[in-house]
């Protein structure tokens, strides 16, 4: 019983704190990351995949709903975001002693945890 639980908050922490990075691509749109994508060679509507990453993975995540599958899609999408806007700071660390990329690290690494260890009981299916 105490293993779905913490399944279920794990979830809701992963969703809910990514989704809250697409709701503010939603509300401020994407030409910040349009132009690192096109910095790096990428086609412009590259940068419409985060939507994919931080608005429909999360929810999927959230409900339970095939929160394995988006485990892995938030983990890809975190994957993009450190290749394309923080490979410089993969090895520093921040002025307060800690990674400079724990938030990003943090989602990464939760993610594959979804990914692994599946959504629990309380879901809308085990996938």
């Amino acid at each position: 019983m105490y293993d779905d639980i913490g399944k279920l908050v794990l979830r809701l922490t992963l969703g809910i704190l990514m989704l809250l990075h697409g709701i503010a691509k939603l509300r401020y749109g994407v030409s910040g990351i349009e132009g690192m994508v096109t910095s790096h060679g990428l086609p412009a509507f590259f940068a419409y995949g985060v939507f994919v990453g931080e608005v429909i993975a999360p929810l999927l995540v959230i409900a339970g709903f095939y929160a394995r599958a988006g485990g892995l899609i938030i983990a890809f999408n975190m994957v993009v975001a450190i290749a394309l806007a923080h490979s410089a700071q993969l090895f520093n660390i921040g002025k307060s002693g800690g990674w400079e990329l724990e938030l990003q690290g943090f989602f990464l690494l939760t993610a594959v945890v979804v990914a692994l260890i599946g959504p629990g009981k309380y879901a809308v299916n085990r996938r």
